[in-house]
């Protein structure tokens, strides 16, 4: 039977004291080792992988939901390149969206203190800006029902095995949310918050449609507040890559408590401990694959093999010259035009046809036409910088 909606109804927010040894000992490596990421987030590294990080976490959060995005056709939507087919030219709207709204809320907050983002306001607001960026048409559900960007619903939904809580209870059961994660301690505690928080809240279900989306982008949020994320890694990867898992521990961890052991809340509190212990499970493997991806001894190898593979299929000026000057903008940032013609070490000319080949294939990139050179990573160059980051773009599948 469904409960009327308070803040009962779907304790435990967060597991007792007495089970949280195991999830101290692994929100502490996560915390640890993204810190150390940190030293691989140099500004150019992350000009030069921004981008293509938020278009493969659209591509993830739309694998999740079963709505399947190409690689190649985000890439195009990113240029304005929309598919004649209405379904996947929605498909690649609601990525770009996703992609706007991650970095707006990164934006948005910046600086805030990580507890204050349970707000209901907060979640509202990214609900809000994600589809509010869409178009009616966009807004339709299967059902025929349109989005209302950032409204709580209004009528019942079944999700699942799983009836949310009614309507009228949300405002309550949101304010009970903010008020349990935004008291927690900051550190590993909020870690657990986090994890723990991204199940209630797809628990409540507070909007007709698009619940699963605004929860990711949630997480995503306050990890970035806690300064974990170093804007090189998010859940989202390693979610849609164990997406079966991921959503049987949410569909467990909807359930009622087996016994008098199993928590003093209405819901299983071993089921929630099952879902923590996976999402940081999940993002601890994430922080670990990218401290991987940007060994920076290795970078200097990937460019060479990269422009030597291209030179030799018919890109006659993506050549294997302009590795140094490369690597030195990877590692330093931007390099005005004719520093980076001089480092090539080559006559004038042919340095500037090297210059445009490298910024016409994606692996530099400029503000204006005169302006400084900065590193930049194209979809096609991933399987040889980054290696296995994103496999789907490397296939172009």
């Amino acid at each position: 039977m469904r409960k009327g909606g308070h803040g009962g109804d779907f304790e435990p927010l967060l597991p007792e004291d007495r089970v949280l040894e195991p999830l101290r000992e692994l929100a502490h490596e996560l915390q640890r080792e993204a810190w150390a990421l940190r030293g691989f987030a140099h500004p150019s590294v992350l000009r030069a992988l921004g981008p293509l990080l938020r278009a493969m976490s659209s591509y993830y959060t739309n694998r999740i939901e079963g709505q399947h995005t190409l690689p190649t056709d985000i890439e195009k939507a990113m240029r304005q390149d929309f598919s004649p087919s209405p379904e996947q030219a929605a498909k690649q709207r609601l990525a770009i969206a996703h992609m706007k709204t991650e970095q707006w809320a990164e934006e948005t907050w910046r600086g805030e203190r990580p507890q204050a983002l349970f707000a209901p306001d907060v979640v509202c607001a990214i609900h809000a800006h994600l589809y509010g960026q869409l178009s009616r048409a966009d807004l339709e559900t299967l059902d025929g029902e349109v989005v209302d960007p950032g409204r709580l619903r209004t009528r019942d939904v079944t999700v699942g095995t799983h009836l949310a809580p009614p309507p009228a209870s949300l405002p309550a059961l949101l304010a009970h949310f903010a008020a349990r994660y935004g008291a927690v301690a900051a550190g590993e505690s909020l870690l657990i918050g986090v994890a723990c928080a991204h199940h209630r809240l797809t628990w409540i279900h507070p909007f007709v449609d698009g619940n699963g989306r605004a929860a990711r982008l949630h997480s995503h949020l306050v990890l970035h507040a806690m300064r974990l994320t170093s804007g090189l890694w998010s859940p989202m990867r390693g979610l849609a890559r164990n997406r079966d898992q991921y959503y049987a521990l949410l569909h467990d961890a909807d359930l009622p408590g087996r016994n008098d052991l199993d928590g003093r809340g209405r819901l299983s509190q071993e089921y929630l401990v099952a879902f923590a212990d996976f999402f940081l499970a999940t993002c601890l493997d994430q922080v670990r694959f990218m401290r991987r991806m940007l060994r920076l001894d290795e970078m200097r190898p990937r460019l060479d093999a990269l422009l030597t593979f291209e030179s030799a299929h018919g890109r006659e000026y993506v050549s294997p010259a302009a590795g140094d000057a490369l690597h030195y903008a990877f590692l330093g940032g931007p390099l005005e035009r004719g520093r980076f013609i001089a480092m090539l070490g080559l006559p004038e000319r042919s340095g500037r046809r090297i210059l445009s080949a490298l910024l016409g294939y994606g692996l530099l990139t400029s503000d204006s036409p005169k302006g400084a050179v900065h590193f930049a990573v194209p979809f096609r160059a991933l399987r040889f910088l980054f290696p296995a980051l994103w496999p789907e773009a490397e296939a172009g599948s």
